[in-house]
């Protein structure tokens, strides 16, 4: 009998492994797979290259006074992210590295994070570029934005309706007041953007 039971234990707890293991998975196509694009699969697969070339490029031709900012935009460590801290008004400007230009940071505009049917939502709210989509649990403790860009003067983009205006960034919170979404080779002007949001 004991044999029995060890083996039923073992089983069990075999089971509830194979369950956990792809609990992640799970979470991750809640949305999120049906939602990326072939060129978005390609920007996050090239994610870290673009960004640590971008970075190089940006910190070799830069302005040395832009440069120092976005020392600052990148500094910090990656928090733990949970919708209630996101959610709300927030300050953020956009920095563009590499290339047609090594290095470019714009000022200051609005942005706002909601809540809405389960889902978090960015939305820009002032510049002339703006951007508005939804953010995605990636199943691995990544958020993945998944948005599209727009001009002020237009109504805004859903994602998927037109790829030269798709979006794809990741986020990451360096600190309790600052959020950074990173966008992996963007279509037009530059070889990686970052929207540094801080708290108003």
């Amino acid at each position: 009998m004991r044999g029995a039971r060890a083996v039923a234990l073992a089983f069990v707890t075999a089971v509830l492994l194979a369950v956990s293991a792809v609990l992640p998975a799970v979470r991750a196509a809640d949305g999120l797979v049906d939602a990326l694009t072939k060129r978005d699969r390609e920007r996050l697969a090239a994610f870290d290259e673009a960004r640590a070339s971008a970075i190089a490029e940006a910190r070799k031709g830069g302005d040395a006074a832009e440069v120092a900012v976005l020392d600052g935009i990148l500094a910090g460590g990656s928090l733990p992210l949970d919708d209630a801290g996101l959610t709300g008004r927030w300050r953020c400007r956009t920095a563009k590295l590499g290339g047609n230009l090594p290095l470019v940071v714009y000022g200051w505009f609005a942005c706002r994070i909601d809540a809405k049917k389960g889902a978090l939502t960015l939305t820009k709210t002032s510049g002339s570029q703006r951007t508005s989509g939804r953010f995605f649990d990636d199943g691995g403790g990544r958020r993945i934005y998944l948005g599209a860009g727009h001009y002020s003067d237009e109504k805004p983009k859903a994602h998927g309706a037109d790829a030269d205006r798709d979006e794809v960034a990741v986020l990451v919170r360096p600190d309790a007041k600052r959020l950074r979404l990173e966008f992996p080779l963007p279509r037009y002007e530059s070889r990686f953007d970052i929207l540094e949001l801080q708290r108003r």
